[in-house]
């Protein structure tokens, strides 16, 4: 790959493109978990992330989310639209599971009457720290409006995979995005979708198909990954 390499991460990188506005984005094999304490390459894993968020991208793009996303271009990468990225991460919790059922004590699974949306500092120094509305403001990292466009935007999301997920027998417990201001200054989701950001639980079963299977040692994560990104196949069809 003969690009310019912007940036590289945990789980992707990102190169530069011809297009000023477009860069491609691919997905490494890396599995990280606890802030990088625990690391391993897992055989396909950026793979199937790629085919995964492509398909859940593409999805939500046709159904007027606007993304960033524009196509995928090979097995690993896609080509998406350049944007300014919003400093925090939005956190939709369906069903009570991992951080959230250890800080406040809880079991998980507890399904809760209404939708909660938690939001983090991006700052890996701090530890990604939960803050509230009035934070992010008073840090001037996003308006009260803009806030609200994320969070409606996030139901929106979270209504469409919801639906999307049950049809492959899959419930989704939880999942985190972030959002970034395109060209034109609106509020666009601006990440990737995928058993590395989400929780996953078959509906049937309640195993696992997300990263938490190799946070918790469980083992079959490749397989995990590849049963999410056929169900997901077969779901839209």
């Amino acid at each position: 790959m003969n690009m310019e390499l912007l940036h590289e991460g945990k789980s992707k990188q990102i190169f530069a493109t011809d297009n000023p506005a477009r860069v491609i984005i691919r997905f490494k094999d890396d599995a990280t978990a606890f802030y990088n304490i625990k690391r391993a390459k897992i055989e396909n894993k950026g793979k199937m992330n790629c085919a995964i968020s492509s398909l859940l991208l593409g999805y939500l793009n046709e159904n007027g989310i606007a993304t960033h996303f524009v196509e995928q271009t090979d097995d690993h990468s896609q080509l998406c639209r350049v944007v300014e990225h919003v400093a925090i991460e939005v956190i939709v919790r369906n069903v009570i599971a991992g951080s959230m059922a250890k800080r406040l004590g809880l079991e998980e699974g507890i399904v809760p009457e209404n939708t909660i949306f938690d939001i983090c500092l991006r700052d890996a120094e701090l530890g990604d720290p939960l803050i509230n509305d009035h934070h992010a403001v008073a840090m001037g990292i996003v308006s009260y409006e803009e806030l609200e466009t994320i969070y409606r935007t996030s139901a929106k999301i979270n209504a469409l995979l919801t639906e999307l997920y049950r049809k492959a027998g899959i419930t989704l417990v939880d999942f985190k995005i972030e959002f970034g201001r395109d060209e034109e200054g609106r509020m666009v989701l601006a990440d990737e979708l995928t058993p590395d950001t989400c929780r996953l639980w078959d509906i049937e079963t309640g195993d696992r198909l997300d990263k938490d299977r190799f946070r918790r040692d469980l083992g079959r994560v490749r397989e995990a990954y590849e049963e999410v990104a056929n169900r997901l196949r077969d779901a839209l069809k």
